[in-house]
């Protein structure tokens, strides 16, 4: 622990961590004015433990507007998907834990796996700067990308019929396809989603500091058992 690490991961005492309820596999909003819960709050607060200042839960519902605030001064520490656009904002990283990026289609579609989604005439729904969104926009090569609206989703897209299939991360797409009989998730996917701790751009002594943090916490167990505490089908990510 150096000043400088302080300074560059809680500058006025506390640490204020980002965390994206939008993204159910590593956090949930809580009910009522209770804070959120999951595998990022987790961590966040094991984080703020270790550098013996308080915890303030920044509360976003998309990925891509913590990395939109990522230069506002809103947050100290926040935890996003490894993507090149990202990177040229924030410091990531090794990955904590690996998710899959796939499609949900209906299931009388032609379209049954990933490899059938980028034709010509397809088209796609994505959130917003999420993951997937940002992958998919360097990687399509036929089919059509149409993100969501602010204040609506993929699903939005798909249940009013502009998109063909809806990308996203697998456990919110089962979830949803568990209440809608007539959708199906594909079994394969198109990406694997790396998801890692970030300090602010250029505040290295604070992301060399959580390098070594987040190692701790994969080779201690701790990442394994906040996956298992909150239910959650993903992986730890292997050894940075």
């Amino acid at each position: 622990m150096t000043p400088d690490v302080l300074n560059d991961l809680a500058p006025g005492g506390k640490m204020r961590a980002a965390i994206n309820v939008g993204n159910i596999v590593l956090a949930k909003r809580g009910e009522g004015r209770a804070d959120p819960t999951g595998i990022t709050v987790d961590l966040a607060r094991e984080l703020g433990k270790r550098l013996g200042v308080p915890v303030e839960l920044v509360v976003y519902d998309l990925a891509g507007k913590v990395s939109a605030a990522a230069n506002t001064g809103a947050w100290d520490i926040c935890f996003l998907a490894i993507e090149p656009a990202r990177a040229a904002e924030v410091e990531f990283t090794a990955p904590y834990v690996l998710i899959e990026g796939t499609y949900l289609v209906a299931k009388n579609s032609p379209l049954q796996k990933v490899e059938d989604v980028d034709a010509p005439g397809i088209r796609i729904g994505a959130n917003t700067g999420a993951a997937y969104d940002l992958f998919l926009t360097r990687s399509l090569k036929a089919a059509t990308l149409v993100r969501a609206g602010d204040g609506s989703s993929m699903f939005d897209l798909f249940e009013a019929g502009k998109v063909d299939a809806a990308a996203g991360v697998r456990q919110p797409l089962e979830i949803y396809a568990k209440a809608h009989p007539d959708v199906c998730v594909m079994p394969d996917r198109f990406m694997e989603i790396r998801q890692a701790m970030a300090a602010g751009k250029g505040k290295m002594a604070g992301q060399r500091y959580l390098a070594a943090f987040i190692e701790e916490m994969k080779a201690s167990g701790f990442v394994a058992e906040a996956i298992k505490r909150h239910n959650q089908a993903c992986a730890v990510a292997p050894k940075g």
